[in-house]
């Protein structure tokens, strides 16, 4: 017998938006070029699915979904498209139509979008989204998606009409986007519990997440445990307003919790943070401190208490070991550190431990510090080593 398949764990795919979504946010603006690039690193850290842009929507979006279309190697890009005919003709010049082109198709799903934003009744907008993915099943497309826009907030059975008419016309993927961030994790898992009941087994079943309340991650991850197969991301959660679930955020819960959860992704960690500080030089995003993952202080400790657990066991302070996501420890010292981090350096330095040389230090090169300054751990070692060179010759 061969139990080992029920043990394995079920593998969620990374979509990539940062190239949508992501750039067309304010300051994220790319070019063709910047487009290229940033995907080659995509396709190289292991997302599954690279959005390339919206082909309709300007000249340089055009160009830069040929560019990708033709360079990518291994992973499948999708193009977004309204309900749109002209739009789908436009992503099949830009990108061809082969098996890894997704023609990705968005439909209208709350009430509040279809009359203030579309002014069409919910059967135009049933209409529209048979003819668009039956019109991209007509040119030969394959892979085929069909996103409900706003359907957090739209009615539950007009959901579900939109999204068996565009499987019955053709669509492989569905998706449904939280678009304004308002879902709780219950509500959103909700959705996404009914849709894996309404559509068959083989259809895949995609998160869209914006973070305006702060639950774009909890609510990816409640979609995923109720039955979604891929979580659309951007690197470092750049794009709309306060922007959509970070690849590199969900990437992590999954190494990290994957085995108690039983799913897994194809993210290579320990190649995320170098694509982010690159995509960040190109759009000249700004690093917070306090953010998880990338952060300046996400590996960081200035506290004694912590730096003196950090000293005896890493994992103390440290969920994982900072080199798995491609960043290093750093202990900084500042005026919240304390003597275990003299101590340790003049262990360090081959001195005996020496509790008034270690209070004397403390007082001079750490108690003494003003505000928020800080130095790097080398830093104090070589000004620790300095001390005790000068305690020699005298």
């Amino acid at each position: 017998m061969s139990g080992n398949n029920e043990c394995q764990p079920r593998r969620i795919a990374v979509f990539d938006a940062t190239l949508r979504d992501g750039e067309q946010a304010p300051g994220n603006a790319m070019s063709p070029e910047d487009k290229l690039r940033y995907a080659l690193e995509s396709e190289a850290f292991g997302a599954d699915v690279i959005e390339v842009g919206f082909p309709a929507s300007s000249p340089a979006d055009f160009v830069a979904a040929g560019l990708v279309a033709n360079a990518l190697t291994t992973a499948r890009f999708s193009t977004f498209n309204r309900c749109s005919r002209q739009d789908i003709d436009a992503s099949a010049a830009a990108a061809g139509i082969h098996p890894r082109h997704q023609v990705a198709v968005c439909g209208t799903g709350s009430d509040l979008h279809l009359e203030h934003k579309r002014g069409i009744t919910r059967e135009q907008a049933r209409a529209e989204g048979r003819d668009a993915v039956g019109y991209a099943k007509s040119l030969g497309a394959t892979d085929i998606a069909f996103c409900v826009e706003d359907a957090s907030r739209a009615d539950r059975d007009f959901v579900k009409a939109l999204v068996c008419d565009a499987v019955e016309a053709g669509a492989t993927t569905i998706g449904m986007a939280d678009t304004t961030g308002s879902a709780t994790p219950d509500e959103y898992a909700s959705l996404f519990a009914a849709a894996r009941r309404w559509l068959p087994a083989d259809i895949t079943l995609s998160t869209h997440c914006h973070d305006d309340l702060g639950l774009s991650l909890a609510n990816a991850l409640a979609a995923v445990l109720a039955g979604a197969d891929e979580v659309q991301t951007t690197l470092a959660g750049i794009g709309e307003r306060s922007g959509n679930t970070p690849l590199e955020e969900v990437a992590a819960v999954l190494a990290v919790k994957g085995d108690g959860l039983g799913l897994s992704t194809g993210i290579a960690l320990d190649r995320l943070y170098d694509s982010y500080l690159r995509l960040a030089e190109t759009i000249g995003l700004r690093t917070p401190r306090n953010k998880a993952v990338f952060g300046d202080n996400a590996f960081a400790t200035q506290a004694g208490i912590h730096q003196h657990g950090i000293l005896q066991n890493p994992a103390t302070y440290e969920l994982v070991d900072p080199a798995r996501f491609g960043r290093r420890r750093r202990l900084l010292v500042g005026r919240h550190s304390g003597r275990a981090i003299v101590r340790h350096l003049l262990v360090d330095l081959g001195r005996a431990d020496d509790d008034e040389l270690v209070e004397r230090l403390y007082q001079e090169l750490v108690a003494a510090r003003a505000g928020a300054e800080c130095d790097e751990l080398d830093a104090l070692r070589a000004r620790v080593a300095a001390e005790l060179e000068a305690v020699t010759r005298s």
